[in-house]
């Protein structure tokens, strides 16, 4: 799975989640192992002195459009916008206004797409009500022909591999014979025949492939919670061991893909350092050389030419986005790109050529802005805002900030205050991210922007645990599940309230998947820190949680046992850590939603506390979607828990909401 932090699949993706998706290989292991983690520049044009109550439908309905692809031949644009409030890919000419849908998704909309190399076939990845096992479709935009490429009942499948030099062919891998492992098959795009060329045989967690979209690294999991990279000459050769990461090591490394000669592999690396770099191995001596590093942030990022497989920028997520230019030929682009727009950006897409890229940029208080940039020209276009009506609104400026725990680490977010309000003893929400292997950044949000229109202070902190700041930081948060990993999100209540920004008496905290967990953890562990909480698809029996994981995260136990905890020989510890046997200590009212198809975190861990609480006469409101999975895709649903949750927060916190 890319998987997206828990928000993106509640709200709309934001834009550098898609990036990463899009443009590499990117480390699949340590993406798959951000469990909770799952799919949003420009100005401000209102000048009222007091900002208008921004409707739930600006922001969590359905973009007006979004995720622009070029054909690789450069003819042709694809993007995301709704048909009858459900989005579905649109293709139009470019230099013309033919703009037309060529998907039919009537139901949960479509997310994931790309286009194939052929420039032929829309590829687009869909699961049924939110249960991930996702189907690979394929459209044929001669005919319009729609098929379903991998019709399989309770598969998975994940595209691992394409390439512009191999047009018609895709890699992709399925838990088809084994629903615990994924098997590499290849598929032609031309017939539509599908074998298979790697069997798992059980530890494997994550595959790559070398330029000639050969199988040629695995990465295998170990016991103890780390993983090796295997590596192969060819296809028919024998696997040997070329790296190993240890459980220190696990979540901040891993491969991103080989060289064009396919002598040498790019990975990401934190062994001899605390932050992940950017290192280029020799395979067949093991040397390697650092080509990129932060002494305090991770590589968060890279971009790889798709004709020299050479890495050409890399960035790193700090307070905000910054890079560092490697190769030297894009480096006016790079400039020239800069001037366009006042916003973090990203090379979202390009076509063979090389001469058209797609610019996407990210600013705090205003929509995402795409560009078409052309190469020759070194001229931008603007292509679209994927929110064009939040430019009709004074959205919030959201500023970093960072605090010291009780036990003396700098703990780094973000904070967004209601805009034109005295910052003094205002009503905040404390709104804790997913994974909780992630970690909040900078740029458009739109919960801290629907909190700080509605008069709440929006408090965003990336507790030890998250990503980005390097293994150490990482590290800290294993086996701190309702540990010191709420310690700082209570460090961070206590340095707003110190601060008189926030007023003691009307603090909520509100988070999804891990940042559900965390909200009840909250109500339950200390419960005279909040007013109210709301759950979204949280945990709250840790060792039912762990039991119940997806079949095919099997090959990631070790590492959940070992940065969690294990049921079979930590039963009490967990339980310990676990809300649901801390119920009575509950004195404040909590709102839980869930999706009944989630796969990640089942009915039951939401159902077995709200049951818990109401024999014990506690106040809580419970929604639960029986068309939804870990998180909300359906805009309907979205906006149905958000018209709740708003309400709920003002009657505790006493802030606006829009009627009905």
């Amino acid at each position: 799975m890319r998987d997206s932090d828990f928000k993106g699949s509640i709200a709309f993706p934001r834009l550098k989640e898609d990036l990463i998706m899009n443009n590499s290989k990117l480390m699949k292991v340590l993406i798959m192992l951000m469990f909770f983690a799952g799919i949003a520049a420009g100005m401000v044009s209102c000048s009222s002195s007091k900002p208008k109550l921004i409707p739930r439908e600006v922001l969590f309905g359905n973009p007006a459009k979004a995720s622009p692809h070029i054909s690789p031949d450069g003819s042709m644009m694809a993007y995301l916008a709704p048909v009858d409030n459900v989005l579905n890919v649109w293709v139009k000419t470019i230099g013309k206004d033919d703009d037309k849908p060529v998907t039919k998704d009537t139901n949960r909309g479509i997310r994931r797409y790309f286009w194939a190399y052929d420039s032929r076939h829309i590829m687009y990845l869909q699961d049924v009500g939110g249960d991930e096992n996702w189907r690979l479709y394929s459209v044929d935009l001669k005919g319009g022909d729609i098929k379903d490429l991998t019709p399989y009942k309770d598969v998975q499948v994940q595209v691992i591999a394409r390439d512009k030099h191999y047009p018609n062919e895709l890699i992709i891998t399925m838990n088809k014979d084994d629903r615990r492992f994924h098997d590499v098959y290849h598929l032609n795009l031309d017939t539509g025949d599908i074998k298979m060329v790697s069997k798992n045989p059980g530890n494997v967690a994550g595959w790559l492939t070398d330029v000639n979209l050969k199988v040629r690294g695995a990465v295998v999991a170990t016991p103890e919670g780390g993983f090796d990279l295997m590596v192969r000459d060819n296809e028919t050769s024998p696997w040997r061991k070329l790296v190993s990461w240890d459980s220190e090591n696990s979540l901040n490394s891993g491969p991103v893909g080989f060289t064009k000669d396919g002598k040498s592999i790019y990975l990401m690396d934190s062994r001899d350092a605390n932050t992940r770099r950017l290192t280029l191995m020799n395979i067949a001596t093991g040397k390697y050389k650092v080509l990129a590093e932060d002494p305090q942030y991770d590589v968060s990022n890279i971009i790889i030419n798709p004709d020299t497989y050479e890495v050409q920028m890399v960035f790193f997520t700090k307070a905000r986005e910054e890079y560092k230019v490697l190769d030297k030929s894009i480096e006016k682009d790079v400039e020239a790109i800069r001037k366009l727009h006042q916003g973090d950006f990203f090379i979202y897409d390009r076509d063979d050529a090389d001469s058209t890229w797609l610019v996407g940029f990210m600013v705090d208080d205003g929509p995402v802005a795409y560009y078409a940039f052309d190469r020759n020209s070194q001229k931008g276009t603007l292509l679209f805002y994927q929110r064009p009506d939040l430019l009709n609104y004074k959205l919030a400026k959201t500023e970093p900030f960072s605090f010291k725990s009780r036990d003396g680490l700098t703990i780094y977010g973000y904070i967004t205050y209601p805009p034109d309000k005295e910052r003094k003893n205002l009503p905040m929400v404390l709104d804790v991210h997913g994974g909780p292997w992630y970690r909040d950044t900078w740029g458009y949000n739109p919960e801290a922007q629907w909190f700080a229109n509605r008069g709440y202070i929006c408090m965003q902190v990336n507790y030890r645990g998250s990503t980005g700041y390097g293994k150490k930081f990482l590290n800290a948060g294993d086996r701190e599940w309702g540990g010191k990993m709420h310690d700082d999100l209570i460090d961070g209540v206590n340095w707003a309230i110190e601060k008189g920004i926030a007023d003691p008496k009307k603090i909520a905290i509100y988070g999804g998947s891990y940042g559900g967990y965390a909200a009840l953890v909250g109500a339950t562990f200390t419960p005279d820190v909040f007013c109210c909480a709301v759950d979204i698809v949280g945990p709250s029996n840790l060792v039912s949680f762990i039991k119940t994981v997806p079949p095919y995260w099997t090959t990631y136990l070790a590492v959940i046992h070992k940065r969690i905890g294990d049921p079979s020989k930590d039963e009490e510890f967990l339980k310990s850590r676990s809300p649901l046997f801390k119920v009575d200590n509950i004195k404040i009212p909590m709102l839980i939603a869930q999706g009944a198809n989630d796969p990640r975190v089942k009915q039951t861990e939401s159902e077995q506390i709200v049951k818990a609480m109401k024999d014990k006469g506690i106040d809580c409101q419970y929604m639960l979607f029986p068309d939804e999975g870990h998180g909300f895709a359906k805009p309907q649903n979205r906006l149905k828990f958000y018209a709740a949750a708003e309400k709920f927060l003002a009657k505790y916190l006493g802030g606006n909401y829009e009627a009905d």
